[in-house]
């Protein structure tokens, strides 16, 4: 296996372990979106059960580098950004996230489109890209889907995060445990999965996800469309962006 430099990658018993490896918040930069792509391209073979998606330190993942949403380099980042859920969308392996810290942004929307949601309970939930005039094109498509279109618009449109007790509510987490059994309770659940037949998982996967799977692929096109030619011509996409590097309050123009 290729040796990353923010990653951690395992591949046992059919299950592929991709570990984000950038601790603390574990932020995607466009380097570490690269890997990641490269990762997926090395481990989702036919005879593979799943890919578990997890990361050290404090947060699971706080999104994607402000640095690279500029316009010099906006357009390379979203073909990276989106080659990861493009290829995610595309697999028959189940995927699973195992969140134990927060989630937000990118980072939200990686642990979103995992087939399985495993939280602690001390972990959250969130789309903040408004607030730095942007919106996520990944949850804009994904979310409406999983939690119907009135909580999405909320969850992308304000960008406040949630708590892991009202992401299981709303269906975003699978299962949400006491933080001090988390370790444990992951353990087990993949345990699980190793002992089903790894072709019969597949198939059953594939037919559930099947009208899902070209809605979503369609839908971020039209998404990534919207982003780069509408979004990136606004100047209040540019003050967030500057903004929020300078570390001052946004000074929108509504324009």
């Amino acid at each position: 296996m290729t040796d990353y430099e923010f990653l951690n990658i395992e591949v046992n018993d059919g299950l592929a372990m991709i570990t984000l490896n950038r601790a603390p918040l574990n932020i995607l930069n466009s380097a570490m979106m690269a890997e990641f792509n490269s990762a997926l391209e090395h481990v989702l073979i036919e005879n593979l059960a799943g890919v578990v998606i997890k990361a050290t330190g404090k947060a699971f993942c706080a999104g994607v580098d402000i640095a690279d949403h500029t316009a010099d380099k906006v357009g390379d980042m979203i073909r990276q950004f989106h080659g990861i859920f493009r290829k995610l969308a595309a697999t028959d392996a189940l995927t699973v996230a195992v969140v134990q810290g927060a989630a937000l942004g990118g980072g939200c929307e990686l642990a979103c489109m995992c087939d399985v949601v495993l939280a602690s309970a001390r972990a959250k939930f969130g789309q903040p890209e408004v607030q730095v005039g942007v919106f996520p094109p990944v949850a804009a498509c994904l979310l409406p889907m999983q939690v119907g279109v009135r909580k999405a618009v909320e969850l992308t449109a304000v960008g406040a995060p949630i708590r892991a007790d009202e992401a299981l509510r709303i269906g975003l987490a699978s299962h949400v445990w006491p933080t001090e059994e988390f370790d444990d309770r992951v353990k087990e659940y993949l345990d699980q999965l190793t002992k089903l037949s790894r072709p019969v998982m597949r198939l059953a996967k594939r037919s559930t996800v099947r009208a899902f799977r070209e809605q979503f692929l369609a839908e971020l096109d039209r998404a990534e469309a919207l982003y780069l030619d509408d979004l990136m011509k606004l100047s209040d996409a540019h003050e967030g962006i500057a903004a929020f590097m300078e570390k001052r309050s946004p000074s929108w123009k509504h324009a």
